[in-house]
């Protein structure tokens, strides 16, 4: 089921950037194509009902929060895309990960040898990448359009807030936010070219709005480590051990 008020966000989305959505739908169509078998639900529910998780961008931030983050072994890590390969090089690894396939490719198909999660997305842009979701062992697809088949919806439109959405769709406890600054520094680990960078920056800037939208209905407890956001209760990585006990 699709979050309520998502058509009318994706519609806002597809005017400001110019998006086709019939190219959306195509793609998602080739994704559910290549995706032979999707695990179900329940194994990401399993993961993620009723506990803290961490979801982890590619933010500035990251570097500071790397640190911090090993000492939390246990607890569930949602990663956005650019976000694998630092936290793998650091020894830390995804439970999910959430990706449109434009990350570091390596990485990607390391972890997608292991049993984490992978929900990938499915868009008008990355048709030509989709085959890599053959390389992951446990793997489920999304879209920005009507859900169909083995594609899911969720809502969310960058990695980086679609790994929120994932979150709060299968009902997390508490989502705590790291590498999540959505200001106008790009992070280094974003791999993002500087011909791009005005087009992230808007990108960054919607994925805040549609995050502060979000938390107006969601169940769970937010709360950021990163830059302050409307309704995430900002934190310090001080007060980590008080908010996961």
């Amino acid at each position: 089921m699709v979050i309520a008020g998502w058509n009318k966000k994706y519609a806002m989305i597809r005017k400001e950037f110019k998006y086709s959505k019939e190219q959306d739908k195509e793609s998602a169509i080739i994704l559910d194509s290549i995706l032979r078998k999707n695990i179900s639900n329940k194994k990401i529910r399993d993961e993620i009902s009723g506990k803290t998780v961490f979801v982890i961008g590619a933010g500035p931030s990251l570097s500071l929060a790397i640190p911090k983050l090993k000492k939390f072994k246990k607890v569930v890590k949602i990663v956005a895309d650019s976000a694998v390969k630092p936290l793998i090089e650091n020894g830390i690894k995804p439970n999910i990960v959430v990706t449109d396939l434009d990350g570091d490719e390596h990485s990607l198909k390391k972890i997608g040898k292991t049993d984490s999660i992978f929900v990938v997305h499915a868009h008008g842009d990355n048709i030509s990448k989709l085959q890599l979701a053959e390389n992951f062992k446990n793997c489920i697809g999304t879209t920005q359009t009507n859900p169909f088949k083995k594609i899911q919806n969720f809502g969310g439109f960058t990695d980086g807030d679609r790994s929120v959405f994932l979150a709060n769709h299968f009902e997390a406890k508490k989502i705590i936010l790291f590498g999540m600054d959505f200001g106008k520094r790009i992070g280094k680990y974003s791999q993002t070219k500087a011909s791009e960078r005005q087009i992230k920056l808007k990108k960054l800037k919607r994925a805040k709005l549609l995050l502060e939208w979000l938390s107006e209905n969601s169940r769970s407890q937010l709360f950021t480590t990163s830059s302050q956001i409307n309704g995430f209760e900002k934190i310090s990585y001080n007060e980590l051990d008080i908010i996961i006990t």
